[in-house]
């Protein structure tokens, strides 16, 4: 097996990144684009040797970069960002081939957007200060020390942006890093490895190793050494970690699925909430924080299906790397088949589409919305994670938002409404990590970020991510203590 693959005309290396070498793996997994389904390459299939060794690299690198100074820390982020920002198209081209997201999406607003995590947590780690307090003429003094080596477990959603997240945090903080990508999306990471040691980040300060779940999951969650585990992911997987990670009580930051709500009262701009509405198939349904339940007043409903569907119907599907495309594949023939068996059982049950509802060739799925759904349908209240779409409709404020929180999920919520009054009353109400008012997914990085319910566990983002990934002391000194023992 060749070491490298050339994916779009870029070489990626295919090993693990491990103590600031490349270390191969004697079993490999096959990697497929979402596009064609073309095989791009065979990935090193990690296991729990390489899980040790990782740690183990993470574990020895520590001490030193904890004692890094924050301006060379920072200086170091920097020169990670400045690294993205001269390979970003081949980063873009990378992620579109290996998870089908939209190329020009990749180019003007993710890969900038990586490059801004560094730059941003670099920023921060400067700004942040130490707190000081004083208790009846004793000073506390508090402090972040960095937490130790921390396990990182990214999606394939939105691989390089969600994984420098979590990275750009944990290097800012002072830790050191073990970085497993999902395996259906893992090219970017090899990448971001390479970027960084040209950067000059310290070896085992970032380690990256790949492979497919619990075969190496569990022996890095599991693993004693291990001081923080962030994952972004599904549920299922999630419980898995915690239950991992439980016997060595490592603090947890989970980010997890959605069923998030889109409310549109009747006196909203019906245009926006319509705009709003049909952004809900950006990267083909695959995001997270997409609001897929409409909740429209009634009175509103047949008018706003009618231009939701007529905009909708405008959009082209295809080839992500094509600049006209606006929705491209489902990353892996597993998702395809899960997508369709909910959208399949929703019409058995009595569901309508409006529009979709049905596969196309390849991995496409047709841009679905579905109607006559019940509130405890599997449709309403389970995670689809596709370009699928339901419309329920409401009377009033409060069955309004009976219907947005009637789910065990708490990630997101949208509401478009003309009535500041009626905002503020509606989202005081509802049960939602992060609530837009007429706009749709607006992150400022020094906000917090994280879910309620079974939506996640924790918030990161500017200081909530420092809390995270450092361990928070308190040193109180006593008054005129220094002259006790002249």
């Amino acid at each position: 097996m060749s070491d490298k693959i050339v994916v779009g005309g870029v070489p990626v290396d295919t090993r693990h990144w491990i103590g600031g070498e490349r270390v191969a793996s004697p079993d490999t997994f096959t990697d497929h684009s979402p596009i064609d389904g073309a095989v791009l390459g065979e990935i090193a299939r990690g296991g729990p040797a390489e899980a040790a060794a990782a740690v183990a690299a993470a574990k020895a690198a520590f001490p030193g970069w904890a004692a890094t100074s924050r301006a060379e820390r920072a200086r170091i982020l920097h020169a990670i960002a400045d690294g993205v920002e001269k390979r970003l198209e081949e980063l873009a081209v990378v992620e579109t081939t290996d998870n089908g997201a939209l190329l020009r999406s990749h180019r003007r607003g993710v890969m900038p957007r990586v490059a801004h995590n560094f730059r941003f947590f670099a920023d921060w780690l400067l700004r942040l200060e130490h707190e000081a307090f004083e208790t009846r003429g004793h000073t506390n003094h508090v402090s972040w020390d960095p937490a130790g080596p921390c396990v990182l477990i990214t999606p394939w959603n939105a691989p390089l942006m969600l994984a420098t997240w979590k990275v750009a945090p944990a290097l800012a903080a002072g830790d050191t890093v073990v970085l497993k990508p999902a395996e259906w999306s893992p090219l970017t990471a090899s990448l971001l490895a390479d970027i960084a040691a040209e950067a000059g980040l310290p070896a085992g300060v970032l380690n990256v190793v790949q492979g497919y779940g619990a075969e190496i999951g569990d022996a890095l969650t599991s693993h004693p050494d291990v001081r923080r585990i962030s994952f972004t992911g599904s549920v299922p997987t999630a419980r898995r970690i915690a239950e991992s990670a439980a016997a060595n009580l490592t603090p947890l930051s989970l980010e997890l699925g959605g069923k998030s709500p889109l409310l549109v009262f009747a006196d909203a701009d019906l245009d926006l909430a319509v705009d709003l509405a049909v952004e809900q198939y950006d990267n083909a349904g695959q995001v997270c924080l997409a609001a897929t339940r409409f909740l429209v007043e009634e009175s509103v409903a047949e008018e706003f299906t009618r231009r939701f569907v007529e905009k909708a119907g405008a959009l082209k599907q295809g080839d992500p790397r094509d600049e006209a495309t606006d929705i491209g594949p489902n990353i892996h023939p597993r998702q395809l088949e899960k997508i369709d068996g909910f959208v399949q059982r929703a019409l058995a049950a009595g569901a309508r589409a409006v529009i979709g509802g049905h596969r196309l060739d390849g991995q496409y799925y047709a841009p679905t919305l579905l109607t006559d759904v019940s509130q405890d349908s599997e449709i309403v209240q389970e995670e689809v994670f596709g370009p699928v779409l339901t419309l329920q409709t409401f009377t009033d404020e409060d069955e309004a938002v009976r219907l947005a929180n009637d789910t065990r999920f708490g990630l997101a919520a949208t509401l478009a409404t003309g009535d500041p009054a009626r905002a503020e009353r509606v989202t005081a109400r509802l049960v939602a990590g992060t609530v837009w008012v007429n706009c749709f997914f607006v992150r400022d990085l020094q906000a917090p970020f994280g879910g309620s319910r079974q939506s996640g566990v924790g918030r990161e983002g500017g200081t909530w991510s420092f809390d995270f990934y450092c361990d928070l002391k308190n040193t109180v000194t006593a008054p005129n203590g220094w002259n006790n023992h002249g």
